[in-house]
């Protein structure tokens, strides 16, 4: 786990370049306080920068890294967790391999296979690979999104790293908004595609490679999808057989996500995703200890989830710590959070990950986590929800029977009681659309900005850009057969990047690896190919993973009902300890003089925000990014 960088201009001098790479280099430090290096390219016109965190082969895996023959040079960040298998391929091969690092398999798996060495890795990955013999650059970012990719190119110059704020750094790239950027986030509190909220600046989306080819002084740039999931449905097998094998690939998945040389913990909130990485890894430790970590907040019990924590980690014999999280310190750490966050992105659950990984670097470099399970094992109640909506729909127009994998009315009652507490989300989802086509239907339950829009200037939405056609490319992809698949891949496409994006920034942000076993790449595979009546039979959401996992937590954690996410007193804080730090951000005089904002709106809004609303949120973090990187406040003592 590490943070890279690059630059590839021939109109600069190798002094202007190397002042450049510094300074990007600096912007990143959190990402590997164990060293960094700088490499000088080719005839000089190219450089790459590193900053390593230690965790495989500490002694031994220093970047950038080259071949002995100097051909080829890496920049990487992640982990290849199959990289013991892979090293031992690539010595039968004939290759060079001396140290157990990753990096040098990565290095040498691209010189035995080229650009489908992205095919054999299983892990976590962003790197850059300078070839020198062919003066080409190849980059990829792994299938999920786990890891970041940013650059920006105007024809003529490459700049890329591992964050968009080392990009600004270069001094090459200017802070400028990109208003269908902000158009996407006010929508979907993410932006879609290789959009960013930066004008010129892109990510590499998951599962996508880019090769810049350099002729002179002339740069090509193309970029490929290497991988997507193809839902090819597994019509021999039952339940039985589906849950069997989903419980040994979740088995292995965590196996290989335990390969360390450092010490390593795992994130615990005590729902059944987390705990069931937790109790797995336990197991498979043979006895060694694992340190849990566990954040709550002293609002409420709505709030306050340790006791099930509590409860797993006396199940699997971990070492438990926990953090109570102050509303007072509002003020000081969303700045911070800004700018480790390059961009405001998803809820305000990023506040208890910052603090539960600042807690966890105390004491390991390593933690697990249950990122993914909600996406992969359907568990968000939106798609129970929309699937209520359809059986609705099947039963009154009598045409369950024309779908294959409907759920029909009858099977989906006995889960209808998940939906007590969702009372507002039902009135607010069928006040309007009722029966309408299935993308509008959904991008109706996702959108947040119906709740926003006034709040803004009509000029911020006159670009002519629409994030909803942006949302049916997506959605309505061909080939994904149900109403299930169509919700849950664009899920994988858009949010879970999005929450990943947080996962990368609060782990880098406190120098510690995260990594997300539910989210191997096999059991993502896997699980598109399912067939949706078995996956979601009845509208049972998680119903396979909690079978697959039954044995393997506690039987509170298994029965739990009201799990509700990393919920966030964020209303409570914005009215009572935080209420002026709000106030003062939100109707000051630089929010009135930007020209996007309606402040007599946000005022209203400020006093009326409702428990779990994420209007004041939203608002907080655009101002707050703005004023950081548009206005350049750039370092707010992070």
């Amino acid at each position: 786990m590490c943070g890279f960088v690059g630059i590839f201009d021939y109109d600069l001098t190798q002094e202007a370049l190397a002042s450049a790479v510094d300074e990007m280099l600096n912007s990143i430090a959190h990402r590997g306080p164990d060293g960094d290096g700088v490499v000088v390219l080719g005839s000089g016109n190219g450089v790459l920068g590193h900053r390593r965190l230690a965790i495989i082969d500490p002694e031994h895996g220093k970047q950038p890294m080259t071949t002995q023959d100097g051909n080829l040079t890496v920049v990487f960040n992640g982990a290849i967790y199959n990289y013991l298998e892979l090293r031992r391929e690539l010595i039968g091969k004939g290759h060079p391999i001396h140290s157990y690092s990753d990096t040098e398999v990565l290095l040498y798996a691209y010189r035995e296979w080229g650009e489908h060495c992205v095919d054999r890795f299983l892990g976590m990955f962003a790197f850059a690979i300078w070839d020198e013999r062919n003066h080409r650059l190849f980059c990829a970012r792994d299938r999920i999104g786990i890891k970041p990719f940013y650059f920006a190119f105007d024809g003529k110059a490459l700049v890329f790293g591992s964050e968009a704020k080392a990009i600004l750094a270069s001094g090459l790239v200017s802070a400028e908004a990109n208003t269908p950027g902000l158009q996407d986030y006010l929508t979907f509190q993410f932006c879609l595609g290789d959009k960013t909220l930066f004008k010129n600046i892109h990510k590499l989306e998951p599962g996508h490679c880019m090769t810049v080819q350099f002729d002179g002084d002339r740069l090509s740039l193309h970029t490929r999808q290497y991988w997507d999931l193809r839902y090819e449905f597994d019509e021999v097998h039952d339940e039985r057989w589906f849950v069997d094998r989903l419980a040994g690939l979740i088995e292995d998945a965590t196996r290989m996500h335990l390969r360390s040389d450092v010490p390593l913990g795992a994130h615990l909130s005590g729902g059944l995703d987390s705990s069931a990485v937790v109790c797995l890894a336990s197991s498979l430790l043979l006895g060694e200890q694992i340190k849990t970590f566990t954040g709550a907040f002293h609002e409420g019990p709505q709030f306050d989830e340790t006791g099930y924590a509590k409860e797993v980690s006396a199940f699997a014999g971990t070492d438990y710590k926990e953090i109570y999280i102050q509303g007072s310190e509002l003020p000081d750490v969303l700045p911070k959070l800004m700018y480790y966050m390059d961009e405001p992105l998803a809820g305000p659950g990023v506040i208890p990950q910052y603090y539960v990984s600042k807690l966890a670097a105390e004491h390991v470099k390593v933690v697990l986590g249950g990122q993914g399970g909600d996406e992969l094992f359907i568990g968000y109640t939106r798609y129970l929800v929309a699937y209520l909506e359809k059986s609705l729909a099947g039963a009154i127009y009598q045409s369950s029977d024309q779908d294959r994998y409907a759920v029909t009315l009858e099977s989906i009652v006995p889960n209808l009681p998940l939906l007590q507490t969702y009372r507002q989300m039902l009135q607010g989802f069928w006040s309007k659309g009722l029966f309408d086509a299935p993308d509008k239907r959904y991008f109706s339950l996702i959108d947040r900005s119906e709740g926003m829009n006034h709040l803004f200037s009509n000029d911020l939405f006159s670009s002519g850009y629409s994030p909803f056609e942006s949302f049916q490319q997506i959605f309505n992809r061909d080939g994904l057969h149900s109403l299930i698949n169509r919700m849950t891949y664009f899920d994988l496409k858009g949010s879970l990047p999005a929450l990943l994006h947080v996962e990368d920034r609060t782990s880098m942000a406190a120098s510690i690896e995260s990594r997300v076993p539910l989210l191997d790449h096999r059991i993502v595979e896997f699980m598109a190919t399912i067939p949706p009546n078995i996956k979601f039979a009845g509208g049972r959401m998680k119903h396979l993973f909690k079978e697959a996992v039954r044995n393997a937590v506690p039987k509170k954690i298994f029965d739990r009902q009201d799990k509700m996410g990393f919920p966030t007193p964020l209303a409570q804080w914005t009215k009572g300890v935080a209420r002026e730090f709000a106030r003062d951000i939100l109707l000051s005089d630089r929010v009135r003089q930007r020209g996007i904002y309606n402040v007599n709106a946000i005022e209203r809004a400020i006093d009326s925000e409702r428990e779990f609303g994420r209007v004041v949120w939203g608002l907080l973090c655009l101002e707050l990014w703005h004023r950081i990187f548009i206005d350049g406040d750039m370092r707010v003592n992070a």
